[in-house]
């Protein structure tokens, strides 16, 4: 019994970029989905926000996330954060130079 097992669900899953982050437990995740037009033949990027539930609130604006399907937990939330596929590249105060500001605008 050493083996461990993996369950399968039957459940939807998606994959976005966090978008928001300002609320307690929740996130805004934007889907993009890209599909021919019927006629045309261009291709045309659709995206929708779908609101999750982020009980850690381990995500952050910016990092690419997987949604699982659940129950519905209020007036919007129909999803639940999975995992975090990649985080988001933080830019910190050491990145800018001092004195570049000055520079840029002459």
């Amino acid at each position: 019994m050493a083996e461990a097992t993996i369950i399968e669900s039957n459940r939807k899953t998606l994959v976005g970029d966090v978008v928001s982050t300002k609320m307690q437990k929740t996130i805004v995740v934007e889907v993009t989905r890209k599909k021919s037009h019927h006629l045309y033949g261009r291709v045309i990027a659709r995206s929708r926000r779908f609101y999750a539930h982020d009980e850690n609130n381990t995500a952050n604006v910016g990092d690419v996330v997987r949604l699982e399907e659940t129950r519905p937990m209020s007036k919007l939330k129909r999803w639940r954060l999975r995992d975090v596929i990649r985080r988001a590249k933080l830019v910190g105060a050491d990145a800018v130079t001092p004195g570049a500001e000055g520079q840029a605008a002459q």
